[in-house]
């Protein structure tokens, strides 16, 4: 059984002096939560719970090798599953909107129940497909849920224009792969798109083919 300390070293590696004590408090509490809960509702494979803290906690923080949210940034996490990347996001950032959306409503009641563990007030949640969620939002994230153009098209038209960070609004999406093929796929949709390299900033050998894709929907 995995244990929080690896997380934490991970977490001080990485991320020095970035996170408050309350913050590693709410990762601790989140971590333990997803332990107690994936026996019951499968959020993450059995077979890889053991790498829960690498793979799932530090890869949903790959965002942070790229941007630092502006407060009152609005975000959506697509086919959130258990809260991956969002729920450690929202620890992250915690005077960031996310709202986390998944269409399998066991899944979401995971996130519920972590939501409420962590005290996380920054976070809402829904039941849903990604094209039915109302409102608009300065970026998606999601982690491998689909293809990268079919997720652009489902989110496209839900991105606000209004531009308060260093990254365009638009996707910025955890997805692994060839560098080559990923970047000409992202292209297709904005030329501007680019992608970041989360093998440039981990050292751990899951990272080395891993990319967060940013794809920018406003000018």
């Amino acid at each position: 059984m995995p244990e929080f300390t690896g997380l934490k070293l991970l977490l001080e590696k990485y991320f020095p002096q970035r996170f408050s004590e309350l913050q590693i408090e709410q990762f601790e509490k989140a971590f333990q939560a997803y332990l107690f809960w994936n026996p019951q509702i499968n959020v993450i494979s059995r077979k890889d719970i053991d790498n829960l803290a690498e793979r799932h906690f530090l890869h949903a923080l790959g965002g942070l090798t790229a941007i630092e949210f502006a407060p009152e940034t609005r975000v959506m996490d697509v086919g959130t599953g258990g809260g991956f990347p969002g729920i450690p996001l929202a620890i992250a950032f915690p005077e960031v909107q996310f709202h986390l959306v998944d269409s399998i409503a066991k899944k979401i009641k995971v996130v519920e129940n972590i939501v409420q563990e962590c005290g996380l007030g920054n976070v809402s949640f829904s039941v849903q497909r990604a094209e039915q969620v109302k409102g608009e939002f300065d970026f998606v994230t999601g982690r491998a849920v689909t293809r990268v153009e079919e997720i652009a098209h489902w989110v496209k038209r839900k991105i606000h224009c209004r531009n308060q960070n260093s990254l365009r609004n638009g996707m910025l999406y955890l997805k692994g792969g060839e560098a080559d093929e990923l970047l000409a796929e992202a292209k297709k949709i904005a030329p501007q798109s680019r992608l970041f390299p989360l093998g440039d900033h981990f050292t751990e050998a899951f990272f080395s083919s891993k990319f967060l894709v940013h794809i920018p929907f406003c000018k």
